[in-house]
């Protein structure tokens, strides 16, 4: 069933991004087993998505939104079809998420760095009024690249939530690999625990082992490091990955990468 989402969220990737000539496609797939778990694990209703009591996910690399307005429409938050106008003039589905236009998302996000600093406010906020309201504490997960790790706002953020012990934070580092460009991050997972987070390292292409680690219980912030490839599940997206960083396909790259999805 996970496999069979996941391919359905990169094939609507596909086409949403050659109709409308936009999009970031290999990391958009690198993320598409950690959005599904991650809308596994939190309590959301598809239906109320702006429930008080919801909990809360950040997309901090906003430039990977058509992953998760795919993965939103999948999961019954809108019709796929709408998606359809991703990138269009006058769409609600812009080329960066918008909390003011789509359901489901919670921050604008788009300014690498950024994301993961909104959610720890956000962590913290929860955790101060579940104790004035005497209710459960609504969890926050937030998604940050390894190339977005560059910025010093990211490590700033980490401290911050250390710090408060917030034991309601969930982070999710795409290792997909992007910041091999740029300053090097050996062991990511030594690093976050150096910080003070209690840190798992899993396949970030499988929905369970994901799953497994959001749920499991810690005292601090859990910090989930995702090993992944960008562009997983076409093998021209992996060999090519800086190439169609930013790139759409034309009608037979469409059929070429729907051919590789469908190998897979």
């Amino acid at each position: 069933m996970d496999q069979a989402l996941a391919k359905n969220i990169r094939q609507s990737i596909l086409r949403a991004s050659h109709r409308s000539g936009h999009g970031h496609i290999p990391t958009c797939f690198s993320i598409v087993e950690s959005l599904i778990a991650t809308y596994r694990f939190m309590d959301q209703d598809p239906q109320n998505p702006a429930a008080p009591d919801r909990d809360m996910f950040v997309l901090s690399k906003g430039h990977a939104s058509l992953a998760q307005y795919c993965t939103l429409a999948h999961l019954g938050y809108f019709e796929v079809a709408e998606v359809d106008r991703f990138g269009a003039h006058g769409s609600t589905f812009g080329c960066h998420p918008d909390r003011l236009k789509v359901p489901g998302v919670e921050v604008s996000t788009g300014s690498l760095g950024h994301g993961i600093g909104v959610a720890v406010g956000m962590a913290l906020a929860a955790r101060k009024q579940a104790a004035a309201t005497q209710t459960r504490t609504r969890q926050v997960v937030t998604l940050i690249g390894d190339g977005e790790a560059n910025e010093g706002s990211v490590w700033e953020a980490v401290m911050v939530a250390a710090d408060q012990a917030l034991d309601n934070l969930k982070i999710i580092y795409d290792a997909n690999k992007s910041q091999i460009r740029c300053l090097q991050l050996p062991d990511p997972a030594a690093r976050f625990a150096a910080f003070g987070c209690a840190v798992q390292s899993v396949d970030g292409h499988d929905v369970a082992a994901l799953l497994t680690a959001l749920n499991q219980p810690t005292d601090r912030p859990s910090v989930i490091v995702a090993d992944t490839q960008k562009g997983y599940g076409c093998q021209t997206l992996v060999d090519e990955m800086f190439a169609w960083h930013r790139r759409s396909p034309d009608a037979d790259e469409l059929a070429l990468l729907m051919d590789e999805l469908d190998a897979r």
